[in-house]
This record gives C-alpha cells, structure tokens and sequence, in this order.
C-alpha cells in the first residue's frame, strides 16, 4: 500500500518535525472526540446503557492516528498491528451478518472529525498552506487505506461462509440480546434447525483463539470473530461437552461461564470473561480451562475494583499511615487470625511463628482494629477485602 503524501505516486519529503509534534500532542484527545462522535453519529456504534464501550474500537483508532502521524513523519516502521485491527473489525462485521455500511459511515466520520482538528491546528498554528495541503492529501488518502483493510477483513469471512452459518451467527446474537426467550428466537431457531435449550453455558476465549470447528459438536453457536470470541453450550458443561472443547480448542486457553437459565446467557458470558480476564492479570492460577463454578468467591470479591478501592479506604485506611514492612506485617498477621478463627495456635501455624508472638501482634493490631474485629459484620467486611487484595497482589496487572 502506498505511503505517499499526495497523489500521483509522488513521494514529497517528510513533514517538518514541528508540525509532527504539534500532531503527536493532539492525538490523545483527538481519538476520544472520534470515538464520541462515531457513537454519536452511527446508530450501530452507539454505546448502550450499562454496556462498557469495546476496547477494541478504541485501540484501533489510537493505533491508526499514531501510525498516521509516524507515516506523515516519514517513518518505515511496520504497521501490522494497526493493519490486522482494521481487518478485525470488517471481520466483526461480517460475522455479525451486517453490510459495511456502518463501519464506512464510521470511517467517514473518523476522517471529518479528524481533518476538522488539522484545519483548526493549522490555523491556530499558522502552518504553511502548502503543509495543510499535503495534511488533507495524506489524511483522506491514509482514510481509504484503513477501509480497504476493512474490506478485506470482511471478505475474507464472506469467502468461507461456511465456518459459522449466517442463522447461526443470528440466534447466537439474539440469545445474548435482550429478550431471548421470544418468540422471535423461537422462530429462527426453527428456520435453523436448532432446539432451544432450557439453559445454557457460555465460553469465553481469548483473541484469536484457534478453534477446530470439525470437532466441535453441531448445537454450539460460536462466534470467532467478536474481539472477545465466545460460544454457547446448550445444557450444562458435562464430562462430554468438557472432551468436546477440548478437542475443540486444543490451546485450552479458555472460560466456562455457569449454566444459567436461557435468558440469562449474557450474565454466564459475563461471568466467562472476567474469569478469564483474571487468569490472563495472574489472579486466578492458568491451569487449562477456568470453571466459574470453582471460582464463585474471587469472582465476586473481584468483580468491581473502584468499589473495592473504596471499601479499602474505609476498612484499611489505618494501613497507608504504617511503613511498608510493618504493613506487611499487619496484613500476614490479620490475615492468617480471621483464616484461624482468632484462634492464636492455628494462626501461629500458619505464620510459622509462635503462638505468643501471634498474642503479642493482635494486642497491637487490636488497637487500630478493635471496631472491625470486635463486630461481626464489620470482620466479615474485613476479612473480605482483605482476600481480595491478596487475590490482587497475585496479579499487578488487573485493572
């Protein structure tokens, strides 16, 4: 693909590295004001109530913006992980069953946002006519380039539409929707030839997961191409669905959400992906395929982290005072009494230390901790964030 700044296939110099700093110091805001107006503008994008954004949309357009800039900059890196986010979501969109109008419409919004920024830079900055020039050449240029990789994307599925059929892809989205039990699903599952199961478990994989679809049993829905890829298991996760996935998916690199109710498939999924979301931040031990059932308690302590930075506040906050040995300290000894029962001999124990310097240690800790160790209700909230940060502490990288 061309990397020229203005057509003819002419390649002019790189931009002055003036102006690519006054580029670079944009791009942060630039992408959240593209982000906003795309959702804003294209209904298929919008952002729905209680539904987190995808982090794909928005690593694709910091990844295109910045290689923009670098390619302005005259820079030859590669840019194969912008080009391979572009074609991911023409991929999403076919596997969705949908056209690529509303990821054109996107680009062109993108591509007005965008040069409306440059126009408005350029004359705050009172960059050479000649520059902006080159700046609107190359951006609705670079636009082009990044919906082409779209389109191959989106082609490529279309060529082999045989990996997931097109009223598969639509019950799956249907089920994970709102009103799943419907008469509408009911329907096109009659159309598809598929049973409506009573309950379901859904599957969370990681990007890119390689799955073998021969071995895969003909009732499970599966969608490979969502930056987050899952599938649906009618009924539970028996010894038999368990042989399947894993001759299925041989990296067994993978989370079983819980068997749920029909209606409550988005809930298991959920449940599925922030499981595996925790082994892949180390809190959760990577030992072949996650089971949420086994995992109900560290899903739950962990399952909002600004709540628990509150509640940290609250309940730990004579903590932040102590030097961080003492801390340590503190937190080992308060653990291991409230795992004991207070009772001190076991907790010695598990500290390897003597009973009487387990005594000794509560006796201090007591006076920052009496209200809370004193209550129930206020040691079981204890004793709750304090695993919590201890399931934390096994992975730095959990947000």
């Amino acid at each position: 693909m061309t990397r020229a700044l203005v057509g003819g296939g002419r390649r002019p110099g790189a931009l002055p590295p003036q102006v690519i700093a006054i580029l670079s110091a944009e791009l942060p805001s630039l992408a959240e004001e593209i982000l906003e107006e795309v959702q804003r503008s294209v209904p298929e994008y919008a952002r729905q109530e209680g539904r987190p954004e995808p982090a794909a949309y928005r690593i694709t357009v910091e990844q295109a913006m910045a290689a923009f800039v670098d390619q302005v900059s005259g820079g030859v890196d590669g840019y194969e992980r912008r080009d391979e986010l572009c074609r991911e979501l023409g991929r999403g969109e076919a596997y969705q069953g949908r056209t690529l109008d509303a990821l054109q419409a996107a680009y062109r919004v993108g591509v007005q946002v965008a040069w409306r920024r440059v126009a408005a830079v350029a004359r705050t900055r009172r960059l050479p006519a000649e520059v902006t020039t080159r700046l609107a050449e190359a951006l609705f240029a670079y636009i082009d380039e990044l919906a082409s990789l779209s389109v191959e994307g989106y082609l490529e599925v279309r060529s082999s539409a045989d990996e997931l059929p097109g009223d598969h892809r639509r019950l799956l989205r249907m089920v994970l929707g709102p009103g799943a039990a419907s008469g509408a699903l009911a329907e096109a599952a009659e159309v598809a030839g598929w049973a409506v199961p009573r309950t379901v478990t859904m599957v969370a994989m990681p990007a890119r997961a390689r799955c073998v679809r021969e071995a895969m049993d003909r009732d499970v829905l599966v969608n490979l191409a969502d930056t987050e890829p899952h599938l649906l298991i009618p009924g539970g996760h028996g010894a038999e669905r368990a042989a399947m996935l894993s001759r299925a998916l041989p990296e067994r690199r993978y989370a079983v959400g819980l068997t749920v109710p029909l209606g409550e498939a988005a809930d298991s999924l959920r449940w599925a992906r922030r499981a595996l979301a925790l082994v892949e931040a180390g809190c959760l031990e990577d030992g072949g395929p996650t089971l949420c059932e086994r995992h109900l308690l560290e899903l739950w302590l962990l399952s909002d982290g600004p709540l628990l930075e509150q509640l940290a506040r609250r309940e730990l906050g004579a903590l932040a005072e102590m030097p961080r040995t003492r801390r340590k300290r503190v937190t080992e000894t308060l653990c291991a009494w409230l795992d004991a029962q207070g009772n001190a001999v076991e907790a010695a124990q598990r500290l390897r230390l003597h009973p009487q310097t387990v005594r000794y240690r509560m006796r201090q800790i007591s006076t920052e901790f009496d209200r809370q160790l004193a209550d129930p209700a206020a040691r079981f909230v204890l004793d709750a964030v304090l695993r919590a940060y201890r399931l934390r502490e096994r992975g730095p990288a959990l947000k």
